[in-house]
């Protein structure tokens, strides 16, 4: 396919404003990344809603239960997953994360049967959507936390740095991959691309997909290699995150699709909505806080 130059533009100056408001979300402290992704969670949360409407007419995505109780409940997560580094006025997070998980336990079943047009498909839905966004995006913050390195005792360059960090290495590295990945794979599309990679995504080729995998964990790798001297650890990170990125693309598509829409919303010029940007992220915080666990843990 053709490189449009105008699309591309557009969606060159958005992304480096999402990368400058990522960048600086990691680098400032926590609390920033956790109001930053407490955001995006939020914001997820209501695209996901309006795509389940038009994949299931009968979704009440207006519903008290829908609106308000699932998307609390799945940012009960997102406030555990802070360990105990943040405190307000004398409280930790993680203790208000717990509550509102327990109590969220303990009212379900009642809202359950309260609501009676609100069926086990519907309920099924939505904590599919606590696992695709809140849980999900739980572990990016707790990647980002440090909790993994707490108690590690490796003295190697790589593992050092990432430490004096508190995870914010681990997750820079994770996001920029993600950026390469999606910004080399629709060049090397737009320039060789020929064979489609699924029609979930049609736009999408085998060529653009495998090019930007590659470059974005070569890229990435080279970096930390001059920079940290770091080994193969870094080259597993960058390629989890930009594997597990594409699916995360695919998988967004796929609702789409279902949905029968192009965008999950219109938030980000060029971009879409909170899904179509950080579909990505979605998919590859379990997989690389899964892979730096059994690295580091």
């Amino acid at each position: 396919m053709a490189l449009d130059k105008k699309v591309f533009q557009t969606r060159a100056r958005t992304a480096i404003a999402y990368a400058v408001v990522m960048l600086t979300g990691l680098l400032w402290n926590e609390w920033s990344f956790f109001i930053l992704f407490s955001i995006v969670h939020f914001g997820c949360w209501y695209e996901y809603q309006k795509l389940a409407v038009r994949i299931d007419s009968s979704f009440d995505a207006t519903s008290l239960l829908n609106r308000i109780f699932f998307p609390l409940f799945g940012w009960g997560f997102l406030l555990v997953a802070v360990s105990d580094h943040l405190v307000l006025m004398g409280i930790p997070l993680n203790k208000v994360g717990y509550q509102l998980i327990r109590w969220g336990g303990y009212f379900l079943p009642i809202l359950f049967i309260i609501n009676r047009n609100f069926s086990v498909r519907h309920l099924a839905r939505s904590m599919g959507g606590v696992v695709y966004i809140s849980l999900f995006l739980a572990l990016l913050i707790n990647l980002r936390s440090g909790w993994i390195w707490m108690q590690g005792n490796s003295s190697d360059a790589f593992t050092s740095a990432i430490s004096g960090f508190s995870g914010k290495l681990v997750a820079i590295l994770m996001v920029v991959s993600i950026w390469i990945n999606d910004t080399m794979a629709y060049l090397v599309g737009s320039w060789i691309g020929k064979t489609p990679l699924t029609k979930w995504s049609p736009k999408k080729t085998w060529e653009g997909t495998v090019g930007g995998i590659v470059l974005s964990a070569g890229l990435i790798w080279a970096f930390a290699f001059f920079r940290w001297e770091a080994n193969y650890e870094v080259l597993i990170i960058a390629s989890t995150a930009a594997v597990a990125g594409t699916f995360g693309d695919l998988l967004e598509s796929r609702l789409k699709r279902l949905a029968q829409v192009k965008d999950s919303g219109t938030f980000l010029p060029g971009h879409g909505g909170f899904l179509d940007r950080f579909d990505s992220i979605l998919l590859a915080a379990p997989a690389v806080w899964l892979i730096a666990y059994l690295l580091y843990r």
